[in-house]
């Protein structure tokens, strides 16, 4: 395999105009791997690009940058109140094809918090009570929804049958989980 060298000066980010530029580079970062046949989630890429800049976290890093240019809002990361972890993992991982970026509790037999993401949306499941309220609505900008639509379709999924339909703001496909919270995915026109 061959050596990647992912590492940037840190000075390098004073040059840095806001975080589409470090973005850019945990994408490289992926492509470059994937070609030896090394699969990285984004947020995975993420996170290395962060620590590479010596920060602990992206979302340190974004805040940073954005910092340097006025507000810098990041898109939101909707907290999803679960209550089976393995109609969960069904669900967000089987049939919506997410990954899992990580998993944490805060002991044996303690209520799972966890990242999943697909593609630039990450979103956060909890079995903790209080992390959120199950029944909640989100809205997901989506491109090739046609194409997601098909690959939704072809997997069977014995509970969700999802319909593509024409709305006046775009094609709208909607799905809900087995804990009732629905996810809006919207092409617009």
């Amino acid at each position: 395999m061959r050596a990647l060298n992912v590492e940037m000066p840190s000075d390098r980010m004073d040059d840095m105009r806001d975080y589409r530029d470090a973005k850019a580079m945990a994408k490289a970062m992926r492509e470059e791997l994937s070609r030896d046949g090394i699969e990285l989630a984004h947020s995975r890429a993420l996170e290395i690009v962060a620590r590479q800049f010596g920060f602990e976290t992206w979302n340190i890093l974004s805040s940073k940058i954005a910092a340097a240019d006025g507000v810098g809002l990041a898109p939101a990361m909707p907290i999803v109140r679960i209550f089976d972890v393995d109609k969960a993992r069904e669900f967000y991982l089987g049939f919506l094809g997410f990954s899992v970026d990580w998993e944490h509790r805060f002991g044996d037999d303690y209520p799972l918090y966890f990242q999943v993401s697909r593609g630039d949306l990450r979103l956060h499941l909890s079995e903790h009570a209080g992390d959120a309220t199950p029944g909640c609505n989100m809205v997901v900008p989506t491109t090739g929804i046609e194409a997601f639509h098909a690959e939704l379709s072809g997997k069977q999924y014995r509970y969700m049958k999802p319909g593509l339909e024409r709305q006046d703001w775009g094609l709208e496909m909607q799905v809900t989980d087995p804990f009732q919270n629905r996810i809006r995915f919207i092409e617009q026109n």
